[in-house]
């Protein structure tokens, strides 16, 4: 990742948490910003992948390699709506 990679996710975060929000201590904004850091790794699509969300990456490799994958991943992901 480049400098203006770096810059650029840190105004993604910087513009979806602390700029619209107040916050009442830096346990407030840790939580949050763990949930938005969360979700969008779950919901952006990576270049790197061809472009699926990393959850369908991995809802498709987890069927055709099943082997690769030990537990069934039943339970919810932490995420913004939890």
């Amino acid at each position: 990742m480049d400098h203006g990679q770096v810059e650029r996710m840190n105004r993604t975060i910087k513009d979806a948490t602390v700029t619209p929000f107040l916050y009442d201590d830096h346990a407030q904004l840790r939580q949050h910003l763990s949930s938005f850091i969360n979700d969008y790794d779950f919901s952006h699509r990576l270049k790197t992948l061809e472009r699926p969300m990393l959850c369908e990456y991995i809802r498709t490799h987890r069927t055709s390699e099943s082997e690769r994958f030990g537990a069934d991943l039943i339970y919810p992901i932490p995420g913004m709506n939890i």
